[in-house]
């Protein structure tokens, strides 16, 4: 008995009887000494994941050094520069092999990731599936296009950390899905990037691998959950990757390092073999999507995923194809926009996002409607917050135990441990002085009830009939609205976990959301920021003003958004904005002397 309580308590040690007898005795010492030991093996694991690692990059080192010195005269700022449409092509007709891409991309992989440190681990099997691919017959959409793909996305052969120690050790037996259908249109999966621990954060550290930061601006973070992806694309290390998001944490490293991401509806690609701290929560739905440097890149990778292999692997996946009259119609489009949630008030560079975009929109015959979230309070404390820590944080402090928590990661855990009485009486104090901060508290407390989960669940449901409603009364066709941003200093996502309001929304409701990059932060966006007072004046509005300080030049995005089912629309919706904004940029740098 005691040794299973013991093991429950420090599931990391192999319990000693002796240590067992000790405590028998009365031993405080054999407490101590058990503690010592999990300590102990918890750094051999992280030692242990380091090397792997460590040896995966002297790999990269290795074959890109031999693949240079056999062909030296390979024009790899070429390759690197062109976009994933036309390095298609190339592969595809021949005038560009597979062999030449994949090794120019593991070279600049093992540059940006010993400059950011963004990589985790050498997908080594790349080299053979390169042997392999080279005798198809039939190439797939992606033929010899190398990806890189989030830690926790399953491949065979290799850990999905989800930056928690517990995970170490636990070899994937087979290729996730995703990662199946990819290597059937002929791409080549050749790095696994990095998460911050527990992926319930939007910053990118962890105690196993340590901070990776953004290539923009060292000082900033790349966002996350999928941060370590932001980092490696934005660096030019890949063309295309792949990240997950409960939260945003696709379309915040999207915006945070000058991406184009997105968050397809729920099932829409599937989730087979993706490791998850909260497996079970229901409440708010998490979804695998691409990441990229232009909308054209993500179109490619979703016809080609949308195939009947999806379908056949995974039949919980609809089997709804590509529709390429959806997205490659120009009919004028019914806008609802907002440039603010009324929840954590915009950066001014997000807000003048929105406002430069809308202008954009209407000059290109598009129509403009005011739009507002319903009850956005009530969505991010109720059904966000209380959906996703419904078991008042239970599953996810379960896989911190033994653990030594990130120091990004201290102040979200040090809330969630709280007893629930404390946070009741917490919430009570901070209500008159701090509403929004007591409301939080309060929903970290969880449902409480199995009747209550239910309850939850069905006023999901409710304010899913209620956000549609309005939508279709207005006839709109898709929303714009701001992406959080630009990049946060490091440290502050940890300490902003609500901030996410803008992009959390469409999880709650399972909407397909895009974001596009579309200015950048200028000197006068950093003088009104000097202004910035926020919704509440609280603690979080201050360290949002914070955490956005010293982004002159950095990416601004905003975000689109469409029903479900509906990524068709909601990607032309984004190629479109994105057409806009370049052709301002341009217009723009060809007036300035």
């Amino acid at each position: 008995m005691i040794q299973e309580k013991l093991k429950q308590l420090l599931p990391e040690v192999e319990v000693d009887p002796r240590a067992i007898s000790a405590l028998l005795c009365g031993s405080a010492a054999a407490v101590l000494v058990l503690k010592w030991v999990g300590r102990r093996q918890i750094q051999e694991k992280m030692e242990e994941a380091r090397r792997t690692r460590d040896l995966g990059l002297e790999r990269m080192e290795q074959v890109a050094w031999k693949f240079k010195q056999k062909n030296p005269g390979v024009q790899t700022s070429f390759i690197l520069s062109l976009p994933l449409v036309e390095l298609a092509e190339k592969l595809k007709e021949g005038s560009l092999s597979p062999e030449i891409v994949l090794y120019t991309y593991i070279d600049k992989a093992l540059a940006v990731t010993q400059e950011v440190n963004c990589v985790t681990d050498f997908i080594q099997g790349c080299e053979q599936q390169l042997q392999d691919l080279t005798k198809q017959k039939e190439k797939g959409l992606l033929y010899g296009v190398p990806i890189s793909i989030k830690d926790h996305i399953g491949c065979k052969g290799h850990i999905s950390t989800g930056g928690l120690v517990q995970f170490l050790g636990k070899v994937e037996e087979e290729d996730s899905v995703i990662v199946k259908v990819l290597k059937r249109q002929g791409a080549i999966p050749f790095v696994k990037t990095n998460v911050p621990q527990s992926m319930i954060n939007y910053d990118c550290s962890n105690v196993i691998f340590g901070q990776t930061v953004n290539p923009l601006n060292h000082k900033k973070s790349p966002g996350g959950s999928s941060g370590g992806e932001g980092a490696l694309i934005a660096g030019g290390g890949s063309l295309l990757g792949f990240g997950t998001d409960v939260a945003g944490s696709i379309r915040l490293p999207s915006s945070f390092c000058g991406l184009c991401g997105l968050k397809p509806t729920g099932n829409r690609l599937s989730h087979a073999g993706l490791v998850s701290p909260i497996v079970g929560m229901k409440s708010v739905m998490a979804t695998i999507g691409p990441m990229a440097r232009d909308v054209d890149s993500l179109v490619l990778c979703m016809r080609a995923l949308l195939c009947e292999d999806l379908f056949q692997l995974d039949p919980t996946v609809p089997p709804i194809p590509f529709n390429e009259e959806v997205y490659s119609s120009s009919k004028p489009l019914r806008i609802g926009f907002y440039d603010g949630d009324g929840y954590f008030q915009p950066s001014p560079s997000m807000k003048r996002a929105v406002q430069e975009t809308k202008r954009l929109l209407q000059g290109a015959g598009h129509t403009l409607i005011p739009f507002s979230p319903p009850r956005i309070d009530y969505v991010v404390d109720e059904l966000f917050t209380k959906g996703l820590f419904s078991d008042g944080a239970a599953n996810l402090l379960d896989k911190l135990k033994g653990d030594i928590v990130d120091p990004n990661l201290k102040s979200q855990v040090n809330t969630y441990r709280l007893p629930v009485v404390v946070k009741r009486i917490g919430a009570l104090l901070l209500k008159p002085v701090y509403p929004r901060i007591a409301r939080d508290l309060n929903a970290l407390c969880g449902v409480g009830s199995a009747k209550n989960l239910w309850k939850q669940h069905a006023a999901v449901e409710a304010y899913h009939k209620e956000f549609i409603a309005k939508w279709r009364k207005l006839q709109l066709d898709v929303i714009l609205c701001p992406a959080l941003g630009p990049a946060f200093n490091a440290g502050y996502p940890g300490k902003l976990f609500a901030a996410t309001s803008y992009t959390n929304l469409y999880n709650v409701l399972n909407f397909p959301a895009g974001v596009v990059p579309v200015t950048t932060v200028t000197h006068i966006d950093e003088e009104e920021l000097k202004d910035y007072r926020g919704h509440y004046g609280d603690l979080w509005d201050k360290r949002l003003k914070e955490a956005v300080e010293g982004a002159v030049g950095l990416p601004v995005a905003v975000q689109c958004v469409a029903l479900p089912w509906q990524e068709e629309l909601c990607l032309r919706f984004m190629k479109e904005v994105e057409t806009l904004a370049h052709g301002r940029r341009q217009s723009l740098t060809y007036r300035d002397p």
